[in-house]
């Protein structure tokens, strides 16, 4: 007769009772802590979204600002361009009339080629002195989007430019 073989696994009658309640709670233990990771991530991976969101809403603002003073500058240009190409000779320019309509600046380059820009003008002339004073209030909304997109953005700034003439389209004071 052959001896009967050793079995090498543990009785579990050979444990105490306190061990045998005590091995379910690592697995809990477990599935908790891998919730509590998985809804950290998913807060972090949101919060990183959002991040990212307003980094590029603040990117388009800018150029959105710039694009409007772009507009801003043309407007200034169009109403100065007359009043400094006054020929020493006594021919005079005409003087810059603001249009009825906004004109639209389709010509940026670069980074703010896809904006629209809308430059509106204004004037009001007073005489002064003996002299003709023009104001020109000069109006740049630059546009990029539609609202209420979330890629959407729109700005908008005013300038104020000053004209004098000695007469209307006369030479310049």
């Amino acid at each position: 007769m052959y001896p009967k073989p050793i079995s090498r696994q543990p009785h579990r009658l050979a444990l105490p009772a306190k061990a045998l309640c005590a091995q379910g709670f690592s697995l809990v233990a477990a599935i908790f802590l891998l919730v509590i990771l998985s809804a950290l991530g998913t807060f972090m991976l949101s919060l990183s979204t959002m991040e990212q969101a307003n980094s590029t809403q603040d990117l388009f603002g800018s150029k959105a600002y710039q694009a409007a003073k772009a507009g801003i500058e043309w407007g200034t240009y169009q109403i100065m361009y007359p009043e400094n190409t006054n020929p020493a000779s006594g021919s005079f320019t005409t003087q810059y009339a603001c249009p009825a309509t906004p004109a639209n600046i389709t010509t940026l380059a670069g980074g703010l080629n896809k904006f629209t820009v809308k430059v509106q003008c204004q004037s009001t002339s007073l005489p002064e002195g003996g002299n003709l004073i023009t104001v020109y209030q000069i109006t740049s909304t630059a546009t990029f989007g539609t609202a209420p997109a979330v890629n959407s953005v729109e700005r908008q700034i005013a300038a104020t430019v000053n004209t004098c003439r000695k007469v209307a389209n006369g030479a310049s004071c």
